[in-house]
């Protein structure tokens, strides 16, 4: 699988306070943004992302026919240094026309220090139209809109096998305290652990973790503490936020209930996210907590069905009826306002373009124009409605709104450290120095 934002997770990061140094070998798109790039006479439209290998081929596919309809030449550029190359390029005078940001946070960045350009009026028009307030506000620095949403995905999804739970007779959990009973159950009938989970993913090692933090924050504290988890209001110490690493812990600390099929909880750490898929598929795992696109790490064959081998249902909230949700996507922002550029980011902001991306398979998008029917893969369809639902709470993954130094740092670390042995309080203590001074 490409390292995209749905498998790797990208750290923001200060601009280089540097002008002008060189780009190494970063293989700037030729011609300046938002003009001739010599192609036939086109205007050409440059975009700068972290989508990578196969999913960047689909997501220029994506956009050819509108381009070649509208004589608009869209050159697309996937680094996996996305960050690092795209602050040098802004303060050097050469940047993109476009970013696909996997962040708001790094997108608000680059907004705050003038770089990007507002939305054009069609833009925030179809974000108003065909996206929720909560995704809108994602685009919004400091009351002004700068870019619309593109691709989304859920988190929190619990995966099994129906015929498993059929097998041992239980059934989906509405919540959480269900859910806890679910866990003794199987373990109780199997005499295994129920859970598997792996936190290993190369310099990302941990994010899985919170992941699972994040969810049970949302659930069980709601989405006033959660927001104000990210912007520091509330801290680490915070016993609400305690709150939540102890219910984690009481899955992924606790040797009777971990790691199926890899060992004790310390293989967490050495256990690659994706290798959970086979064991649950294979049988040797009941439970797993990833994102939607764990149906992409299964092996060939496996059917990804209500009915099939391996299905998924959402992590349930304190009560039956709750409906908030994590999850993850991208916000598009203009380094330029040419006529073309603005076009190309009012397709990109609309339904049309969301058909177009999602029928050719495995993403999704929070764009209330698009039909469920396009995505392939089941689960994704199931991402659409929820994503769709006017009832649902969604926020963005906090570990993404946070300042770098915490988000991508001492949370991932504070993770791997927690399931080594260290005390959850040492933990989230050492998790809060992270936080800027100021």
């Amino acid at each position: 699988m490409a390292l995209s934002q749905r498998s790797r997770r990208y750290a923001p990061i200060a601009l280089l306070g540097v002008a002008g140094i060189a780009l190494a070998g970063c293989g700037a798109p030729g011609g300046a943004p938002g003009t001739d790039g010599g192609d036939g006479g086109d205007a050409t439209v440059t975009i700068y992302g972290t989508i990578v290998d196969d999913e960047a081929k689909l997501l220029q596919e994506s956009w050819k026919d509108w381009a070649d309809e509208n004589g608009i030449t869209i050159k697309y550029e996937g680094s996996q240094d996305f960050e690092t190359q795209l602050g040098t390029r802004a303060q050097g005078g050469n940047p993109p026309d476009i970013a696909i940001f996997p962040q708001p946070g790094l997108f608000a960045d680059f907004a705050n220090r003038d770089y990007l350009k507002p939305a054009p009026e069609e833009v925030e028009k179809n974000a108003n139209e065909y996206w929720t307030k909560d995704w809108v506000n994602y685009g919004t620095v400091d009351g002004t809109f700068y870019g619309a949403p593109l691709m989304a995905n859920v988190k929190g999804w619990i995966w099994y096998s129906p015929a498993k739970f059929a097998e041992w007779g239980v059934e989906v959990p509405t919540t959480l305290d269900e859910m806890g009973a679910l866990t003794e159950k199987i373990q109780a009938t199997t005499g295994t652990p129920a859970w598997c989970a792996g936190f290993e993913s190369g310099t990302a090692t941990g994010w899985p973790g919170t992941d699972w933090v994040e969810d049970y924050v949302l659930r069980q504290s709601g989405p006033d503490v959660y927001d104000q988890w990210v912007t520091n209001e509330v801290k680490f110490t915070d016993p609400q936020i305690k709150q939540a690493f102890d219910s984690v812990g009481e899955v992924l600390l606790n040797p009777a209930n971990v790691n199926a099929g890899f060992g004790d909880v310390r293989s967490i750490n050495s256990t690659a996210f994706g290798d959970v898929a086979p064991k649950l598929a294979g049988g040797e795992c009941a439970l797993t907590h990833q994102a939607s696109f764990l149906s992409g790490f299964f092996p060939d064959g496996t059917k990804v069905a209500e009915d099939g081998d391996v299905w998924a249902f959402m992590l349930p909230g304190e009560s039956a009826d709750d409906s908030a949700v994590t999850g993850a996507g991208e916000i598009v922002g203009a380094f330029s306002d040419s006529e073309a550029t603005q076009k190309v980011l009012a397709y990109l902001s609309s339904p049309e373009w969301a058909n177009s991306r999602v029928s050719l398979g495995g993403v999704t998008s929070a764009n209330n124009g698009l039909d469920p029917a396009n995505a392939k893969d089941p689960i994704l369809q199931e991402t659409i409605k929820i994503l769709q639902d006017p009832n649902t709470t969604f926020r963005f993954d906090a570990s993404d709104l946070m300042p770098g130094a915490v988000g991508a740092g001492t949370f991932w670390k504070g993770m791997v450290a927690w399931v080594n042995g260290t005390p959850t309080d040492d933990v989230l203590t050492q998790i809060q120095t992270g936080w800027p001074a100021s």
